[in-house]
Formats: structure tokens, sequence, C-alpha cells
């Protein structure tokens, strides 16, 4: 099939180098011409597992391409998929859609023949509605159909998401539109893949259900993790505990410093404010946003506690600065917040982190940025890993002891035992655990 992806950013890079890898014919057209020049060139604008690779291998075999203009490859596509970014719009957190609504604009003057127009961008409810009208109005003739297919797709995993996914949602009333978006997929028809075929606004609302329910279910272990720090529980046990219930799960148990990233952050905040403006609250959505955002502040406040009460014209290494590992996306970091909380505390804060350091820069103006893990560490009298990337699960404790001037290890990731931690002489601080609390293991 001939495919065009609107925007080369996450989403639509991902989405078309997949696609492409399908054995489809996929042109991704952004507005930005360095983006488009990089990528002809094979620099990739994220940081992604693989997509390196994904994208050379089908560029090289003639199936994927890039452009800044959209008319000839929309006037060809079977399927024009708008993947462009739909960001917290300031003042009311609700999506900014003008990006989206520009895209159909320019779709609606480029379409010859029947097209499958699809929103992959989470947008809230009643969005593919107004993409609808808007490219009616433009061009009253045109045969087409808008169609919802939210995606599904983890930073750090999202070659893996895509290829493999849970379930692939398609939201459309029109049985035309229903087969294209199947053929879209057939490749996916060996790996069981089910597609959820659903009314459009269903699927829009889908998404945000389930990136809302994700984030509840790290903001709840998060809570958990303050009141086993009051009780003398652990949270790791307690998670355990409770996701070996099948009806829970384990996954999105960990305790930490709060989510981030593109994703939950702005659309708990999109979600919240589509359920108030149709007069249908949703606390549960709107406390879960509440505790995230003081809880990356909070965990400035655990760090300072940890040295004592103070980190005035102390030192302080950050080991991790992006929201999660095998990304070098820094949009609503934790680190933003820990940062920033220690600076107002009289710290002098230095960070590592494999990715994400350039992305950081802007960010983190008063911040120095280290090399590696043990040269941040130096002469520094508290290490905070904020970031679980695979580099810091097993560091020379020894070789991080003595490079301190005061070894205090505060593991915003309980990565580490604590009483191994110990053994090697730091005072540790995880989260939701004591001190000389031991990791124990299912009998």
């Amino acid at each position: 099939m001939r495919i065009a992806m609107i925007g080369a950013g996450y989403v639509g890079l991902v989405s078309g180098a997949c696609l492409a890898d399908f054995g489809h014919d996929v042109v991704c057209i952004d507005r930005d011409p360095a983006k488009i020049a990089a990528l002809e060139q094979g620099r990739m604008p994220i940081y992604e597992p693989g997509l390196e690779s994904l994208v050379a291998d089908n560029v090289r075999q003639g199936r994927l391409s890039f452009r800044t203009e959209l008319r000839e490859a929309v006037a060809g596509a079977d399927a024009v998929f708008i993947a462009v970014g739909t960001p917290s719009r300031r003042g009311d957190g609700f999506a900014d859609l003008s990006f989206v609504h520009d895209a159909a604009r320019e779709i609606a003057g480029a379409l010859s023949g029947y097209t499958v127009v699809v929103t992959k961008s989470t947008v809230p409810v009643g969005t593919g509605d107004e993409v609808e009208r808007i490219i009616r109005e433009t061009v009253p003739q045109a045969e087409f159909a808008v169609v919802s297919n939210p995606e599904f797709l983890r930073e750090g995993a999202a070659i893996g998401d895509f290829k493999r996914p849970d379930r692939i949602v398609v939201g459309t009333e029109d049985p035309r539109a229903e087969a294209v978006m199947r053929e879209v997929y057939r490749p996916l028809y060996l790996n069981a893949s089910p597609i959820l075929v659903t009314g459009r606004r269903t699927a829009e609302l889908t998404k945000y259900a389930a990136n809302a329910f994700l984030a509840a279910k790290i903001t709840f272990i998060n809570e958990m993790a303050d009141l086993c720090e009051a009780v003398g529980a652990d949270v790791q046990q307690v998670a355990r505990g409770i996701g070996l219930d099948g009806r829970i799960g384990t996954k999105f148990l960990h305790a930490g410093p709060g989510y981030g990233g593109s994703c939950f952050p702005k659309d708990t905040l999109a979600l919240a404010k589509t359920a108030q403006d149709h007069g249908m609250p949703l606390r549960i959505v709107e406390t879960v946003v509440a505790v995230n955002d003081q809880r990356k502040r909070a965990m400035a406040r655990k760090v300072i506690r940890a040295c004592g009460g103070s980190v005035r014209g102390k030192t302080i290494a950050l080991l991790g600065l992006t929201f999660k590992p095998d990304t070098d996306d820094m949009r609503e970091a934790p680190s933003l917040a820990i940062a920033a909380g220690l600076q107002d505390g009289g710290a002098k804060v230095r960070a590592y982190d494999p990715e994400g350091i350039e992305q950081a820069r802007p960010l983190l103006p008063a911040v120095s940025f280290a090399e590696d893990a043990y040269s941040c560490a130096e002469g520094a009298d508290a290490v905070v890993i904020v970031t679980e990337w695979n580099a810091f699960r097993a560091l020379d404790l020894k070789r991080l002891h003595m490079a301190m001037r005061t070894p205090v290890l505060v593991d915003l990731r309980n990565i580490y035992d604590p009483a191994i931690a110990a053994q090697h002489g730091f005072a540790y601080q995880g989260v939701g655990r004591s001190a000389g609390t031991a990791s124990t293991s299912e009998a």
C-alpha cells in the first residue's frame, strides 16, 4: 500500500519506518527542512534503540522516503496518517490541536481519489469529527474517511511495540475504511495481534483511558511507598504481593520519582480537561495529576533530608536525566524538578546521562555535566540515581565510594539492595524501603 505519514517526530518516524518494514511504500513528511535533510543523511532526530538501522534498511530498499511537501505523497496515497504533536495548551492544559487542524487543511487540498485519513496523534474525543469537517468544508467533493488509530508505543521499546502490539484499535463506522486499515496491518496477521474496531470517538477515548490508568498505577504505588517508609514496610514486596494477583498485574508498580515523558503528563491533563468540559469531572485523574506534580519536587526534599537537612554548598551528582531509560526524551522528566529543588537549596548539581545530555543542556543551564558516572560522583556529597539506565545497575560501589566526598546514595529507582549498599559504606536511602531491608524473593 501507499502511505503518507504527516509528521516525522517520535510517533510518525517509528510508525513510518515499521510500516515500510512491513512492505508498504511510505513517505514521511515534515515541515522542518533541517529534520528532513538529516533523515536523508541517516541521522535520527531522536534516540530509539534499533530505529537508525530500521530506517536505513528501508530507505536503501526504496520503501521509505522523506519530504517537506505533502501534495504528491498525499495524492498518491491509500492512507494518510496524521502524526503531529498535540502538546498541552498553555493556560488550561487542553491538547493543542492546531498542528492536527493545519495538517487536515493541507491534506484536503491534495486528496485524489478515495483516501483514508488516519489520526495517529493522541487527540481528545471529537477530534476526528473536526478533522472530517475541515476536509469536507475545504473540498466538498472529496472521497475520504477519517479513522482514529491511536498508538500505544513505549519510548525505548517502540519498534517492538509496533511490530508485536497487544492490540490495534481502529475507530471507524465506514466498512471501506475498515478494509483499508486491515490491509495496512495485514502483515501482523501471523502475530495474531487483535484488531479492535470501534466507533471513532471510542477509539479516541481508549487511548486517553489507557494512559490515565497506567499513570494512576504509578501514582498509587508511589503513595504506597511513602506509607511504607512511615510504617517500616518494603514497597517492592508490597508491589510484588499485589502484582501477583492476575487482576492487578506487576507492570507499572515500580515506585520512583513520578512519571514524565511526552504522553502521561499531557494526556492526563487533556483527559481531565475534556471531562470537565462535558460536566463529568474525573476526580481520580485530577488527583493523579496533582500528586505526580508534587512528587517530583518532593524528591529534592528527600535528597536534602538524606544529606542531613541541608545541601547548601554541597555537590549533588545526578545519575540519569531522561524520564526513562533507552530514550533521550527530557519532556516532563523528574530530573528537572529535582535539579531545581536542589539548586534552590543552595546545592551545586552535576549530572550524567548516557543519551540525554544534549537535550538537557538548554533545560538545565546551571547544571554541570560529566562524561561518565564516576566522574559525575567525583567529590560529591551525594549521588542520586534518577533514571534506571542499565549502565547504573552494576556500578562499582567501591570505586563510587572512593570518588565521593560523602558516601550518601539516594536511589530513587530502588535498583540497589540497601544491605549491600550499606556493606560498601553508603548511607543509603531508597524509595519506600528502609536502609536495613535487604531484597527478598518469593519462596
